[in-house]
């Protein structure tokens, strides 16, 4: 069909902006192309745009992350979407990838001529995102392989100890991978002083008895330098050992070794926070996480990966400073309590804008007084993490008040009277919070709470009070005068959020992040996997650009927030953030049916 090149960018947003004389200058270069199925149409990830597209007719698969098609797409553009704006506009390779998906008609306009017009005198909204860096300043060392700087030491199972341990001192080496049936095992100068120097492992023991049962912390040859750094973070590991794709040793990588790497800053700034020697130290390196995260981004690691980064970090910081405040008390002793890390940071999805909610588990023996001297030391530690940019929840979740810290046999008897009477004693609400919690300090098998809800599918009132409780924040556009504002967190994660939590906890998975709650429920009678797919991307996707926006906030000198104005975000924002809606608005109407007319009994099948 003959496509009025004209009429189109009328139409189309922002080109609807110029006059119809720009329009005529920008219409004289552009091209109408018809393009098959699978065709790379743009990668503004790898060099800058030359040109910006307009789709005609047809759909378009696009990635905002560098990943790209190994993934399913961020999002599916179709007519008289436009992509390849956003780098353009900020001058630096951000991205997207765009293919198409089918048969599908753009066209392509200039990219100079598209930023010479919109850009000129008048002021050009850049999308809520963070620039990256210009395609010609590719960071060194973004590759794991790049990091690997000497020859392993490999030793063989049957090996002594002492030998393997002469064999590590001779080569200058921390540790030694250990060949095995299965695989790789690993020993490190760690292992030897806890489990021979100091334990009771003798010297002439076969090396292999003591990592035999060890799961190796491992990345395949050509991983980014960002995943070992998660795979350092997540385990706290010594080393991480690098392996080609067949199995074989390259080597392996330690903390010192990612001081060189654009990619992967975090891991210096961690270790300062694991290392702090003061309260006030700590707070300084902790007001330093914010930059750290836009380094991160900026360098190429994905949004998701950057959360994570994130939630390894507040857990050091939370659990150094559970340390230094203790200090202070020597008559209350740090390891008859764990202390639980509740909502976002329970399941490893917090950001900027994220409370540090917290309670307490107690072993039994601990005296009603020494709980409340114990109190009081949390909140000293909730005040000097508040002090550091890390502010518990205003609504008071947090380990410092009785309601959110008890023996193990409280809060089990709690636990009952909740899952009992669920309407009553905020019954539904502490239930929701502590299925969130993860322990990050003291005895990770303390806390008997968990071990209550792990029944919770035997209450079938509870569960359906949950499910309405779940669905009470509905995802929705809100229109404010002449403002969109649109809440991310409020408006579309939280009932995210809330309906993963409660399709866990209907088929009886034990999951925090809401990514794998919605895939553990994925298939079954209250989630059909379609729905459930598309919610994992909807999430992802949200949390991503929920990222950048308080990133780039911050960058501003402005508190980090969840609320955006739908008419200061990029085209291809506001799109993610219509969908997203529509997406969650559809699972919610078919929760509503399930909680009136579907038995509790079938929910989890």
């Amino acid at each position: 069909m003959t496509v009025d090149v004209l009429a189109t960018l009328a139409t189309t947003p922002p080109f609807d902006q110029l006059t119809d004389a720009e329009r005529r200058d920008l219409a004289r270069g552009a091209r109408v192309e018809q393009h098959a199925d699978e065709v790379v149409l743009l990668d503004a990830f790898t060099a800058m745009p030359r040109h910006v597209f307009v789709i005609v007719s047809g759909k378009v698969d696009l990635w905002v992350e560098p990943e790209g098609p190994s993934e399913a797409p961020d999002l599916v553009l179709g007519p008289g979407d436009v992509f390849g704006l956003d780098a353009t506009l900020t001058g630096r390779a951000i991205g997207p990838l765009a293919v198409s998906s089918g048969q599908v008609q753009v066209i392509r306009l200039s990219a100079a001529k598209v930023s010479e017009l919109l850009a000129g005198d008048r002021p050009v909204v850049v999308p809520d995102r963070l620039a990256g860096p210009p395609a010609s300043e590719s960071p060194a060392y973004v590759v794991v392989d790049e990091l690997v700087i000497s020859e392993p030491v490999i030793v063989a199972p049957a090996d002594r100890v002492i030998d393997v341990a002469r064999t590590m001192t001779s080569a200058n080496h921390g540790y030694a991978a250990v060949r095995l049936p299965q695989g790789w095992g690993m020993i490190t100068d760690r292992m030897l002083r806890e489990r021979v120097l100091a334990g009771d492992v003798r010297a002439t023991t076969p090396v292999g008895e003591l990592v035999v049962a060890e799961t190796p912390n491992q990345v395949v040859s050509g991983s980014s330098a960002a995943e070992a750094l998660i795979v350092l973070l997540d385990r706290r590991a010594d080393y991480v050992l690098v392996v080609d794709r067949d199995g074989s040793l390259r080597g392996s990588v330690e903390p010192r070794d990612f001081m060189v790497s654009s990619t992967t800053a975090g891991v210096s700034l961690h270790e300062q926070l694991r290392r702090a020697g003061s309260v006030e130290e700590l707070q300084t390196r902790a007001r330093g996480i914010p930059g750290v995260l836009a380094t991160l981004l900026d360098g190429g690691l994905a949004s998701g990966k950057v959360i994570t980064v994130h939630t390894a970090m507040l857990d050091t910081t939370v659990r150094r400073m559970v340390e230094l405040i203790f200090a202070r008390h020597p008559a209350l002793d740090p390891d008859a309590f764990t202390w639980l890390s509740l909502g976002s940071n329970g399941r490893g999805e917090a950001v900027p804008s994220s409370d540090i909610d917290s309670a307490a588990a107690f072993d039994d023996a601990v005296t009603a007084d020494d709980i409340v001297r114990y109190r009081l030391a949390f909140g000293e530690i909730a005040d000097a993490l508040a002090a550091a940019g890390l502010t518990g929840d205003q609504h008071g979740a947090t380990a410092a008040r009785p309601l959110f810290s008890r023996t193990n046999a409280a809060w089990r008897a709690a636990g009952e009277q909740w899952l009992a009477a669920p309407a009553s004693n905020n019954g539904a609400m502490m239930t929701s919070l502590l299925v969130d919690g993860r322990p990050i300090y003291g005895d990770p098998g303390l806390p008997a709470v968990a071990q209550v809800f792990a029944g919770l599918r035997r209450h079938p009132g509870t569960m359906r009070l949950l499910l309405q409780e779940s669905l009470s924040r509905r995802a929705r556009m809100r229109v404010i005068r002449d403002r969109r504002d649109f809440d991310l967190k409020s408006h579309a994660l939280l009932p995210i959020v809330n309906l993963a939590r409660w399709a866990a906890l209907s088929v009886g998975s034990s999951a925090l992040p809401t990514t794998e709650r919605l895939r553990a429920a994925s298939g079954t009678t209250v989630l059909p996997t379609a729905q459930a797919l598309a919610l994992v991307e909807v999430f992802e996707v949200l949390q991503r650009l929920r990222l950048r926006h308080q990133l780039r906030q911050i960058e501003q000198g402005e508190a980090p927030s969840d609320r955006v104005d739908l008419q200061a975000v990029s085209a291809i924002d506001r799109s993610i953030i219509s969908r997203a809606v529509r997406e969650i608005a559809a699972v919610q109407r078919r929760m509503d049916n399930v909680a009136l007319y579907d038995d509790p009994e079938s929910w989890g099948r």
